[in-house]
């Protein structure tokens, strides 16, 4: 089994930055990708970026600029910088892990959810 356990959510102001973590541990062999994913209130679950085994990553056209995708591999751990928030990133943000486990198996994991509120 494989666990992601995400952290750094939280309360900011427009304009200002928080940074999210997410660990993956348990039974890696290796992982494909690692990204995250957010949901408002109301609305669909969305990709935010994703970072894919080679460093190469994507974001989506929201967030282009503003967030930055990174990747400890040693680690198995990815990170999203967030710099200069707006009110419409208020979501869960979810954490997303493409794992290969030890028994060969390849499946999508998920973090519990962190929230981050960003006021106007």
């Amino acid at each position: 089994q494989v666990q992601l356990v995400e952290s750094g959510g939280g309360l900011v102001q427009a304009g200002g930055s928080l940074r999210l973590s997410c660990a993956a541990s348990g039974s890696i062999f290796s992982i494909n990708a690692m990204g995250w994913y957010r949901q408002a209130p109301g609305k669909q679950r969305e990709l935010v970026a994703v970072i894919i085994s080679g460093a190469r990553s994507n974001y989506a056209d929201s967030v282009k600029g503003r967030f930055t995708i990174s990747r400890d591999s040693a680690k198995n751990t990815v990170y999203l910088q967030m710099n200069s928030l707006k009110p419409d990133d208020t979501a869960v943000y979810y954490c997303n892990a493409n794992v290969m486990s030890t028994a060969r198996a390849i499946r999508d994991y998920w973090g519990q959810g962190t929230q981050v509120t960003v006021s106007s």
